[in-house]
């Protein structure tokens, strides 16, 4: 079985195929924040990223008929359970209008059904963004029009939650651990044996600020900006996610860049870089709290963790609340593959989009 894997990232395309569980080639198509900046939303950079895609296959010469399945990284939809689903219309409308916001990996289901039409295969998500198993205290806020949401980056936090609990000779259900994937948007999970009972919103709301979002704000300034006259809503949700954080207070959404800056004597870079692995940690030791401070493992991952000195200065904070493990990467190309893979051949349930 052939599986081609696609997953949209705020700052990147990557892309991956394999051949049952042997993975013949990844690939990681990389977009500046200026080259970005052409496009008005998320979805009008459809086009450009599917074409990449396919403009990469041609060069590896990968013959898109070869393809047994497509998989795309799941969108900002509505909330489901966690799992594997087959692309169909309704999953389609939802990546396409975003009921719950806009964020690149609305495009994984759109590309995945493109390419599967081209090469006659089926097309799939795994794991959205949107995976809600928050305890109900969790969702509860001052103010009873908003509700707290769970939209995180489900598919490399369970796909790692898993993965080190199988290290250790373990069941991912049966550990208590707290997952921080770092990227381009930053969440923090408290997994309690097997479900993701509270984590921040990574796309819009709560949260340590990241390379594009603004994370957790006082909220009466946010109210007085947002009023200020000076600012559009479109501006104002820009500045939460996109070109919020990093972004906003170096210019770069590029941690290696901001780390090189650092490195070199720029003291506003290893200001904003101090800020971030500190608010990071402040946010592991809240999830230690929802946990009652029964955590077996502290779990760093995502692009960011590849970064020694970031993740030494989140350990430096956190490890008296438990071992700090980092497993640096993402994982969710591969995560995406396997899921499909299973899904084919019916050892694992596909799910049929219907919230």
């Amino acid at each position: 079985m052939r599986i081609l894997a696609v997953n949209p990232g705020s700052t990147s395309t990557k892309v991956t195929l394999f051949e049952d569980e042997t993975q013949l080639f990844e690939l990681t198509l990389r977009h500046t924040a200026e080259e970005l900046s052409r496009y008005g939303s998320v979805l009008d950079q459809f086009e450009f990223r599917k074409e990449i895609i396919l403009d990469a296959l041609r060069e590896a010469a990968v013959d898109i008929l070869s393809l047994d399945a497509v998989i795309g990284r799941g969108g900002v939809v509505r909330p489901i359970k966690s799992g594997v689903y087959a692309v169909n219309e309704t999953l389609l409308h939802d990546l396409r209008h975003s009921p719950m916001g806009a964020h690149a990996s609305n495009l994984g289901g759109l590309i995945a059904d493109e390419i599967a039409r081209l090469a006659g295969a089926g097309a799939f998500i795994a794991d959205p963004v949107v995976v809600d198993e928050l305890q109900p205290v969790a969702r509860v806020t001052g103010i009873p029009q908003i509700e707290r949401r769970s939209i995180f980056h489900a598919l490399n936090q369970k796909a790692i939650a898993r993965q080190y609990a199988g290290k250790q000779g373990r069941k991912y259900e049966d550990m208590n651990l707290i997952v921080a994937h770092l990227g381009g948007g930053i969440s923090v999970g408290a997994h309690r044996r097997g479900e993701v009972v509270d984590v921040n919103n990574a796309l819009n709301g709560d949260g340590p600020f990241s390379p594009e979002r603004a994370g957790s704000l006082p909220a009466q300034q946010l109210a007085d900006l947002c009023f200020s006259g000076e600012y559009t809503a479109g501006q104002i949700r820009k500045m939460l996610c996109g070109e919020g954080g990093m972004v906003a207070l170096l210019g770069t959404n590029d941690m290696r860049e901001a780390i090189q800056r650092m490195e070199a004597g720029d003291r506003q870079a290893q200001s904003v870089i101090d800020a971030m692995c500190y608010n990071v940690a402040k946010w592991i030791g809240a999830m230690a709290a929802v946990l009652c401070g029964e955590v077996d493992a502290i779990l760093l991952t995502g692009g960011i963790a590849h970064n020694g000195c970031i993740c030494r200065a989140i350990e430096a904070q956190v490890s008296f609340l438990a071992p700090v493990a980092v497993m640096p990467g993402e994982n969710e190309l591969e995560a995406l593959a396997l899921n499909a893979l299973r899904a084919i051949k019916g050892e694992i349930e596909t799910r049929e989009y219907n919230p």
